[in-house]
This record gives C-alpha cells, structure tokens and sequence, in this order.
C-alpha cells in the first residue's frame, strides 16, 4: 500500500514540475484508486479498512491538487519551502494592483442583463490569455528555481484565477443559471 505522507508527486510517480501531462496524471490516479479501493478491502481487518479509506482520501487530495494549475502551483512552492499565504508588498507589484482594478472595473461597469453576454465573452478571453501567460511564466521561474519570482507570479494568478471565476459566475447569472 501507498505511505500517506508521499509527496503528491512521489505518491503519482511524477517530476515536481509545474508543467504536468494530465492525461498521465489521470491513468496514474485510476491506477492508484483500483490498488486502495476500500471496496478491496472489504473482508479486511478494521484497521486495514480505515487505512484503505484514508489512502483513497489522500489520492484524492493529490489528484485534486495537482489537476488544478493553481493548486499545483500553490503545492510546489509549498514543498520548496514558502508560504504561499503569507503575501508581502514585494509579492504583489503596483502594476498588478491597477492591472486589478483596472480588470474588475470592467466587469463591474458591464450591464446586468444578457446585453453583456458579448462583452463578458470577450473580457473572460482577455483574463484567460493572461492567465495562461502567467502560468507559462511561473512554470519557466519555477524550472529556473527562481522561487521568490514564482512565489510573486503564484499570486497574480491567484488574482486572475479569481476574477475568471467572478466572470463565468456574473455570465452564469446572465443566463438565469
């Protein structure tokens, strides 16, 4: 059986990498649930029952964590040794702040109603593109090891990752979803 304390990646047998191939994130993961299957252990001991539950739960968390770019990009700089919560003005630059407020002024001057579907659209590529331009960038700082720039970019998408969320939310709203 898996240890519970494996680094996600080591539990995936995977690069810690932010650039992930998830199509073989995900044959690894189904792997992984068919050996711990609590259904497998089901004339088990009690004690090898609850351990099958908590390894599926932990390759749950692992899968989870690193399916979502933010997340993987959250846990890698984790396991290297920062902490991500902890947000200083070296971490969030002047042009991020009015890049920021810039982006939500957009959105929040948008009509109400479904004549905003179309700029809604367009305003969800635009942080789109950026978002994956941001992801390319702390993918090649993190490779570079320039964890403190990672750390830094980490948290523009977090920025991003939100306001994406907020649009497709404001575009759901639209739509009486």
């Amino acid at each position: 059986m898996q240890q519970i304390n494996q680094n996600y990646f080591q539990l995936f047998d995977l690069s810690e990498s932010f650039d992930l191939d998830l199509e073989k994130l995900s044959e690894k993961y189904h792997a992984r649930q068919v050996e711990v299957h609590p259904d497998k252990f089901s004339g088990a001991t009690e004690k090898d029952k609850l351990r099958a539950v908590q390894l599926t739960s932990y390759l749950n968390e692992a899968y989870s964590t690193l399916k979502s770019p933010i997340k993987r990009a959250a846990y890698l700089l984790t396991i290297n040794g920062l902490n991500v919560e902890s947000v200083s003005q070296n971490d969030l630059g002047m042009d991020l702040l009015l890049e920021q407020m810039q982006l939500r002024e957009s959105l929040d001057a948008l009509p109400k109603d479904e004549s905003a579907l179309k700029a809604l659209g367009h305003l969800k590529s635009e942080v789109g593109e950026k978002l994956n331009l941001k992801q390319n960038n702390f993918s090649r700082e993190f490779a570079s090891g320039e964890l403190t720039q990672a750390k830094r970019i980490f948290h523009e998408l977090q920025f991003l990752h939100k306001l994406l969320l907020e649009i497709e939310s404001s575009e759901e709203q639209r739509l009486g979803y």
